[in-house]
């Protein structure tokens, strides 16, 4: 799924969804992963099926969202990294170019020892660490040439830009730093996250693991069931459009034509424009290319071709239609218009949970295409998966 829990993103919701608060796993699930090896369990402290089952999907929701925090913290260390060199190749460039203008000016005074035309204050000055410093007190340029004017001029150009380049690399440089910090705490949230689901699996019986397929199996049903009710829905909707249409369509046929302008001896008739269909035909694109990647597995931080996470499917689907999406589910919710969950047409992104930790790709009839969670594989699944009150908001991109 997504990455870690971070401030409310902005996005708006879907108008009637429901999005309970996440509820904290049954204490009692906390003995299972407290146990010592030696210690057994009485049937009394064991936690129920379910309540290992709703710890282990608050787990992969917990790294999912992790997740989506590792890839923000990444873009921003690549794009920090990139800045970095761009600054420290800058620096070098220009204190080649200071060093340049140093020999310059020491090549200035040794003439001037050589012929003896120099005063010692000049040569002084000449060679001194700060010239600029040195002139403003000892009012030296009326004894330089041109040449060395521009000379000297060059020089205390070249030294103040590359103080400012080297302190604008030290600050870029302290802000990678702080940026390669939060994704190694990132990368070891989601992996410890993952890690405690595994061991929550694995302490389940082959009886209570058959069970929890059974109950896996019982919420897939309902959300198909729900998915149906909902394409119900938005053809009949489709209908009642193309009727009010049609219907508008023969009651402006049935008017009059109207007489003939004087100027002219024609009349025109309003030609209405034909909707756009550019976003329609960028949608299907992304869902076809989403099938395709149809049986792919998820893993955090993918952005494809052979893995992918959630937010890095959806992004490779709409970059194949020829949009780019930024990086994480709290960014790509922005990148667009809010629609309604009835509104929703293929290609559309489909967010989930208060964190904006999940998203799939809408594809018609209640159903998406997306990257589940670690362990899982890209697959067509209704949006109502995990309940209909997880479903935050429905976005159109472009």
């Amino acid at each position: 799924m997504a990455s870690h829990r971070k401030s409310r993103p902005a996005g708006t919701r879907v108008a009637g969804i429901r999005t309970p608060a996440l509820a904290t796993a049954a204490l009692t699930s906390v003995a299972l992963l407290s146990q010592t090896a030696n210690a057994t369990p009485s049937d009394d402290d064991r936690p129920s099926l379910e309540e290992v089952e709703k710890k282990v999907d608050d787990l992969y929701r917990q790294a999912e969202s992790a997740t989506e925090k590792y890839n923000s913290a990444k873009e921003r260390t690549t794009k920090q990294r990139k800045q970095v060199d761009t600054l420290l190749d800058d620096v070098a460039k220009r204190t080649q170019k200071l060093n340049d203008a140093r020999e310059e000016l020491g090549s200035f005074a040794a003439a001037q020892y050589r012929t003896g035309s120099a005063a010692p204050d000049t040569a002084t000055f000449l060679l001194a660490d700060s010239p600029q410093d040195y002139f403003d007190q000892n009012q030296l340029m009326d004894r330089l040439t041109g040449r060395q004017k521009d000379a000297v001029d060059d020089y205390v150009t070249q030294q103040s830009e590359t103080m400012e380049k080297r302190r604008e690399a030290t600050e870029s440089l302290a802000t990678l730093t702080d940026s390669q910090t939060e994704l190694r705490t990132a990368k070891a949230t989601v992996q410890k996250k993952l890690s405690d689901a595994r061991e929550l699996l694995s302490q389940l019986t082959a009886e209570e693991k058959a069970r929890l397929a059974q109950i896996e199996e019982q919420k897939r049903e309902e959300a198909a069931r729900k998915a149906a009710e909902l394409a119900a829905q938005q053809a009949e909707e489709q209908r009642e459009r193309e009727a009010a249409a049609a219907e508008a369509a023969a009651r402006e046929a049935a008017q009059p034509d109207p007489a003939p302008s004087p100027s002219t001896g024609t009349t025109e008739t309003p030609s209405t424009p034909a909707p756009d269909t550019s976003t329609s035909t960028k949608g299907d694109k992304a869902v076809a290319f989403a099938r395709t990647q149809i049986g792919k597995p998820y893993v955090w931080g993918a952005t494809g071709p052979d893995s992918y996470d959630c937010s890095g499917l959806t992004g490779a689907a709409w970059k194949a239609a020829g949009v780019t999406l930024p990086r994480t589910t709290w960014d790509q919710v922005n990148a667009g218009t809010t629609v309604s969950l009835t509104d929703a047409r293929p290609g559309d992104l489909v967010f989930f949970y208060d964190d904006l930790s999940h998203v799939g790709l809408y594809i018609g009839n209640g159903m998406m295409i997306h990257a589940p969670k670690p362990g899982a594989y890209v697959r067509e699944e209704s949006i109502y998966y995990d309940g209909e009150g997880s479903i935050h908001s429905v976005v159109r991109p472009g």
